[in-house]
C-alpha cells in the first residue's frame, strides 16, 4: 500500500550530520537510496575521503542502494546533477535530502542544483546549534568515530575515537565546533537506528592529504547486539 510519503535520496557522506538529517527526514520522506560522488578515479568519496566499500557496507545496513558518480573539484556540479537525475530516475524520487547545517552560499548550491533537476533540496538540520545536533546524534543511539582530522585543528589521536558526550565536551573545550562544521574533523557512522547491524572497523593506517590526517577503514559487517 503507498504510504502517501513523497520519496527522497539522501546525499551521503557516511558522517553523523547526513545520518541524522536521514533520520529526520524519514519521518516525513520515503528515502529510497543514497548518493554519493567519488574521486575521478573512483577510489574514495569526494566529501569524506572513504573507500567505496566502505560506503557500501553502510549502505547495505541501512538496506538502501548507494548510486555513484566519479568527478574532480571542476566538473562536480555537472557531475552531481547527472546523478541525481540518474538516481532520481532510476529509484522515482522527487527529494533529495542533505545534511547542512550553515552557510548559506551551500544552501543556495543545493537549491539551484536540484531545481535544475527537478528536485526539492531538503535541510533537515539547518542553522540549529551544532551543539545540539550532536548531542540529538547520541542521545537517538547513533554511533560514530572520527575518521578525519585537518591538522592545524586536532592531531592525529583523535583518529578513531568514539564520538561520545566526552569527546564532544572535550571538542568544545579546544575552541573546535562540537560538529566539526568548519572542517576541523569528519566521522563515520558505525550504527544508527534503522540499520541492520553494527559494522565493525579495522583500522588500514593512516594517509595525509591537504593538510588532513585521514583513516584508512577496512570494515567487517556483524550482527547488531542486543
Amino acid at each position: 500500500m503507498h504510504d502517501g510519503k513523497n520519496r527522497a535520496l539522501v546525499s551521503w557522506s557516511g558522517g553523523k550530520d547526513c545520518c541524522l538529517a536521514w533520520a529526520r527526514a524519514r519521518e516525513a520522506l520515503k528515502v529510497v537510496g543514497l548518493v554519493t560522488v567519488m574521486t575521478e578515479d573512483g577510489t574514495r568519496s569526494r566529501s569524506h575521503g572513504l573507500r567505496p566499500e566502505v560506503l557500501d557496507s553502510q549502505a547495505q545496513a541501512m538496506g538502501l542502494p548507494l548510486v555513484t558518480t566519479n568527478a574532480t573539484w571542476e566538473s562536480y556540479e555537472s557531475e552531481f546533477s547527472r546523478l541525481l537525475t540518474r538516481a532520481s530516475r532510476e529509484l522515482r524520487a522527487t527529494h533529495v535530502v542533505f545534511g547542512d547545517v550553515f552557510p548559506e552560499p551551500h544552501r543556495q548550491w543545493v537549491e539551484r542544483v536540484c531545481g535544475g533537476c527537478q528536485l526539492t533540496a531538503v535541510e533537515p538540520l539547518w542553522g540549529e546549534p551544532t551543539e545540539s545536533l550532536i548531542r540529538e546524534f547520541l542521545s537517538r543511539g547513533g554511533e560514530a568515530i572520527i575518521t578525519t582530522v585537518r591538522d592545524e585543528a586536532l592531531d592525529s589521536n583523535w583518529l578513531g575515537r568514539p564520538l561520545d558526550v566526552r569527546a564532544i565536551e572535550e571538542l568544545i573545550s579546544l575552541g573546535v565546533d562540537p560538529c566539526g562544521e568548519r572542517g576541523e574533523y569528519h566521522s563515520f557512522v558505525t550504527y544508527f537506528p534503522g540499520f541492520r547491524r553494527r559494522l565493525d572497523l579495522r583500522s588500514a593506517g593512516v594517509a595525509q592529504h591537504g593538510g588532513c590526517s585521514l583513516l584508512e577503514l577496512g570494515i567487517t559487517p556483524t550482527s547488531v547486539g542486543v
